[in-house]
């Protein structure tokens, strides 16, 4: 369902595009061809889910694949329980932080992520580890099967698919991390995104958080 924001004293509708459930085998560029047609306007933007655009590109791994060694069996308990997901709090999606970004990284990660919280600070496991290691989603973090039973990795390169996506239709484009308390991130978009502006205007999720089947959004100036 569209709905309106009013941003700087500008009023701005957001429109959901649902779509089928999509899989490794889609094109992220062609599924937005086939649902936005007659829908997309000139300066629309462009919004696409994190995880949606990531099992698109195959980085949605079934848990019953995942093998979990002995580093995350140890690291996943020291997570910190959160509001808006499982995040690595989990042996497999922790597993799969070290499959990304090696042992040493998470080691380093854990260790001054550990000295941060001795010193008040929270945050630096992520800043050490990189958004990669940030961007992973537990399984049963989506409602949706079979990917309700999946770890669902980042997406590779957003920055650089937001701009193809902009080369082929000619509209801005931003890939976005949101959930549905208030956290609101553009992972990468096209040259001419303003993030700021991005994050304020999806701030309230219009796609929602379920199984709504919203991966793309529309976000249209109204005139």
């Amino acid at each position: 369902m569209s709905s309106k924001i009013t941003i700087d004293q500008r009023e701005f509708l957001r429109i959901p595009i649902r779509t089928h459930i999509l899989q490794p085998t889609d094109d992220i560029l062609e599924v937005i061809r086939k649902y936005t047609a007659g829908i997309l306007e000139k300066d629309d933007i462009i919004t696409i889910s994190e995880s949606p655009l990531a099992i698109t590109q195959g980085r949605a791994v079934s848990v019953a694949e995942i093998k979990v060694g002995l580093l995350a069996r140890i690291l996943w308990r020291f997570v910190a329980k959160v509001k808006y997901g499982i995040g690595l709090r989990s042996p497999t999606s922790m597993q799969c932080a070290v499959d990304e970004v090696g042992h040493l990284r998470i080691i380093l990660a854990a260790f001054i992520g550990a000295l941060g919280k001795l010193l008040g600070r929270k945050g630096d496991f992520y800043r050490v580890a990189g958004m990669q290691a940030a961007l992973i989603d537990a399984a049963h973090t989506s409602p949706v099967p079979p990917y309700d039973q999946c770890v669902i990795k980042g997406p590779r390169n957003p920055a650089l698919v937001a701009a193809q996506i902009q080369a082929a239709l000619g509209n801005e484009t931003a890939v976005m991390d949101i959930n549905d308390i208030g956290g609101c991130w553009m992972i990468g978009g096209s040259a001419g995104i303003d993030k700021k502006f991005m994050e304020k205007v999806m701030r309230d999720n219009p796609q929602g958080q379920g199984d709504e089947l919203t991966p793309i959004c529309l976000v249209r100036k109204i005139k």
